[in-house]
């Protein structure tokens, strides 16, 4: 074999690597983010809706300009994310019919939990993107700013859709990142299973806790 040859080879598997460790690092910073992100509004229900410290703390990233420019970079991030997951998702009817008969056939937890992450992708995409834009062509973010979205129309019914999908896609996301560059081995992959089943289940509850203090305590504006 030549050294042509098998550096013909070795390219493709080195650039699959390295696109794949960016994946891997602009999926940490999202996990990162939106855990950060759904602890800073809780902050709401610190004083039951009256939204002093949420707004204190909003104001701060704004008067820093962290959320004017960290909201698009986190944007920026998200699209970079999914376009690096989606050289591995099946976009073709064909393709799908595959991978859902593969599915079934193996019965394996961790394919089905990557059906699911590949499925809450594409909803986190469209609805992720309209939540970002409402927010920040809306600024200053206040309680009762948010709270008059959530009690108007549709936006809470979008929010509780929106809620089970980021935190099940993270949650799977972190602990599929742990088994594919090792960390979580065969011995220890049930109780990290268990830990990430918790963690999700936290932080939908804290969630959940969120809008129901802004639909029902926090006096719109």
């Amino acid at each position: 074999m030549s050294d042509q040859t098998l550096a013909a080879r070795v390219e493709p598997v080195r650039t699959d690597a390295y696109l794949d460790f960016f994946q891997m690092l602009t999926g940490v910073l999202l996990v990162l983010f939106m855990w950060m992100h759904m602890i800073l509004v809780a902050s709401v229900n610190l004083d039951f809706g009256g939204g002093r410290v949420m707004n204190w703390i909003a104001h701060f990233f704004e008067a820093t300009y962290m959320a004017q420019l960290g909201g698009p970079m986190i944007f920026l991030t998200m699209l970079a994310h999914f376009v690096l997951a989606s050289r591995k998702l099946p976009f073709q009817a064909r393709e799908q019919k595959a991978i859902w008969a593969h599915s079934k056939r193996m019965n394996h937890l961790d394919t089905w939990l990557w059906m699911v992450q590949a499925a809450t992708a594409f909803i986190i995409l469209v609805m992720g993107s309209i939540h970002m834009w409402v927010v920040l062509t809306n600024l200053p973010i206040t309680a009762a700013r948010s709270g008059a979205r959530i009690q108007t129309g549709w936006w809470l019914l979008f929010y509780m859709v929106l809620l089970p999908m980021i935190e099940l896609h993270v949650g799977i996301g972190i602990y599929r990142i742990g088994v594919k560059w090792g960390y979580i081995k065969r011995a220890n992959r049930s109780f990290f299973h268990s830990l990430e089943n918790k963690v999700t289940l936290v932080f939908i509850t804290i969630g959940a806790i969120t809008l129901f203090t802004f639909y029902v305590l926090v006096k719109p504006m």
